[in-house]
């Protein structure tokens, strides 16, 4: 009897003792997660829940507008090209394509952008000649839709009957608020509802657990190789310019055929050659192929590449995979209504 008792005892002291050797194990990786934690929150910040401008308040009334004009093709000079088309909210707010195809089938110079999350950055389009999405979505309606001015894509918003009220009651007290500005400020408030949050959100935020451990890995070899020089804030990127081959020439690793000046086009300025806004990385896994020129299909393959001409680092196969799988916990949740497809008002 004494014999069993003795077992029993040493067996409640061994499974003890094996408890607090788990313990003891788990304090230090989990004091290391939690200063990983706190730097990412310092260097990045998680995502607001909108993207408010002072310039231009978001409503339901003007977001609702906003979505259906997104969607309307009829305003284009070939009567088939909207936001949607080259933003399609399904494939993440990017057309997939190496650059995308305008009205009449014309191939455009560059790749568009993801459409989520981007209000916020520092102006629009690649080279940063329109200061925000507002801004981009009335220079759309003209220019990208091929209409000849602002005057004929305003006739055409008219002359679909169903847009009076809509716009009368997004924009109240205005004696004609069927116009290119208003269109571009209703598209642009729907744009500032994108927001996909992510698990790197919830980690920041305090989940621990939000992060597989390989991913922690990534975040840090992302930070320590100096990615996050470029590629900070709550939007990963977006919030400066940067010369696109810092300390090798860009064309060497994509094999791009064409090469693009970037802003000095805008600038007019030598020094502006080759330099382009700083792409946001929230959702790079799903909107590939990726630089301005869509030159690049896989994600490891445009993290090496920017490590060797952007940081001149040879990144190792194991880093690249920690960033690639780090980058992959920027994959946010598309918000349920604007997976919605809206009904367009009726002509007549």
């Amino acid at each position: 009897m004494a014999e069993k008792k003795r077992a029993k005892y040493n067996g409640i002291w061994l499974a003890a003792a094996v408890c607090a050797l788990s313990l003891i194990g788990m304090s230090s990786p989990s004091q290391e997660d939690e200063d990983l934690r706190k730097k990412a929150e310092e260097i990045f910040g998680a995502l607001p829940r909108v993207m408010s401008s002072e310039k231009n308040p978001i409503t339901p009334e003007k977001v609702g507008l906003g979505k259906i004009l997104f969607y309307e093709p009829r305003v284009s000079s070939d009567g088939m090209l909207s936001c949607a088309r080259c933003h399609p909210v399904s494939l993440y707010g990017a057309d997939g394509l190496k650059t995308s195809v305008g009205t009449n089938c014309q191939v455009l110079p560059r790749n568009s952008p993801t459409v989520f999350n981007a209000a916020s950055q520092i102006s629009s389009h690649w080279a940063g000649n329109l200061t925000d999405v507002e801004d981009q979505a009335q220079h759309a309606l003209i220019a990208a839709y091929g209409t000849a001015s602002g005057a004929t894509a305003e006739e055409k918003l008219k002359a679909i009957k169903g847009y009076g009220p809509l716009f009368a009651r997004a924009f109240p007290g205005e004696k004609s608020p069927v116009n290119a500005e208003n269109f571009g400020k209703a598209v642009g408030a729907f744009e500032r509802t994108m927001v996909t949050p992510a698990r790197f959100d919830r980690f920041v935020q305090g989940d621990g657990n939000a992060l597989a451990d390989g991913e922690k890995r990534g975040l840090k070899t992302f930070i320590e190789t100096g990615c996050m020089t470029c590629h900070s804030s709550p939007y990963f990127g977006g919030q400066v310019y940067q010369k696109f081959g810092v300390f090798e020439p860009y064309q060497k690793y994509t094999k791009s055929t064409q090469l693009d000046e970037g802003r000095s086009a805008v600038t007019k300025n030598e020094g502006d050659k080759y330099v382009f806004k700083v792409p946001i990385l929230r959702n790079v896994e799903m909107t590939p192929p990726y630089f301005h020129d869509g030159s690049i299909a896989g994600l490891s393959d445009a993290v090496r590449i920017m490590g060797k001409i952007q940081l001149a680092r040879n990144l190792t196969e194991k880093q690249i995979g920690e960033i690639a799988a780090f980058l992959k916990s920027l994959t946010g949740e598309i918000p349920e209504d604007v997976l919605k497809v809206p009904v367009l008002p009726a002509g007549e």
